[in-house]
């Protein structure tokens, strides 16, 4: 009998132990602040940044650049052991600005802020921060010169990943074809995350647009809502197998590059 109620005591201990060492979400604005200083820095070092716009997505919501970062740091955090920063979910939307629902914020404003938000999760005690950026044009430059300023002052360890950039093997694994600023690529990686969010009854070829060649023309506003990278490339499809597989191989290889940085970091002693 006294045997039987050691190991139940004993097993009870072990799962309290185990509850305790489990944080018990990964998203910042959901934990509490005892938790997260249990946490931070001492098991958790790394953070997940996810900045977008809002912009028009052809027959996908206008938030796309902050869903997909979002969904990624979601699908991605636990393999990372990071924690998710709230999204940032305004930036410079440049040539898409005057479409409807869509928002522009200046370079001037937007500086000052990614800067002072990177400086937070510093000093919160985080040693690697990684954008992941859902919108690009002039809104990667400036995220890439603030990161690494912040980085040489600061003392931490910074990455900016544009995703469909950087998975642009994957587009062409996946579709045998690249993609487009709401083509095929980026449909379907918000198709993947809620199909609730493709409108695919009002999309119509005609609405793209394959983007210029440098030096030959330029639009403001952008005639179309979808850029094609490639001329005759990159339409939606809105298949649901290939939207899942394109998804899950977009974040593998994300979660597999950070790791990667991360190690490197550390061989480095930096």
């Amino acid at each position: 009998m006294q045997k039987l109620l050691f190991t139940f005591i004993f097993s009870g201990l072990s799962l309290y132990t185990f509850a305790q060492a489990s944080i018990s979400t990964r998203e910042m604005d959901r934990i509490n602040w005892m938790e997260f200083a249990e946490f931070v820095p001492e098991k958790i070092t790394t953070v997940l940044l996810p900045t977008g716009t809002l912009e028009p997505h052809g027959v996908v919501n206008n938030g796309a650049d902050n869903t997909a970062p979002f969904a990624m740091a979601k699908d991605i955090a636990d393999d990372l052991n990071a924690l998710i920063a709230p999204t940032l979910n305004y930036g410079i939307t440049g040539s898409m600005a005057a479409y409807p629902g869509a928002f522009q914020i200046t370079e001037a404003a937007y500086r000052p802020f990614i800067r002072d938000i990177l400086k937070g999760l510093a000093k919160n005690g985080f040693k690697n921060i990684i954008i992941l950026n859902g919108h690009g044009g002039g809104q990667t430059k400036v995220l890439q010169e603030v990161a690494g300023e912040i980085a040489n002052e600061l003392g931490v360890r910074t990455l900016v990943i544009n995703w469909w950039s950087f998975a642009s093997d994957v587009t062409l694994e996946v579709f045998k074809e690249d993609g487009g600023h709401a083509g095929l690529n980026e449909t379907a990686y918000i198709q993947a995350i809620d199909p609730t969010l493709v409108h695919k009854e009002k999309y119509i070829p005609d609405m793209t647009t394959a983007y210029p060649e440098a030096g030959t023309w330029s639009a403001t506003p952008f005639p179309s809502s979808i850029g094609l990278y490639q001329p005759g490339q990159g339409y939606p499809n809105f298949d649901q197998d290939q939207a899942d597989e394109y998804f899950q191989k977009v974040n593998a290889k994300v979660s597999a590059f950070i790791k990667e940085v991360i190690k490197k970091w550390d061989m480095a002693g930096l």
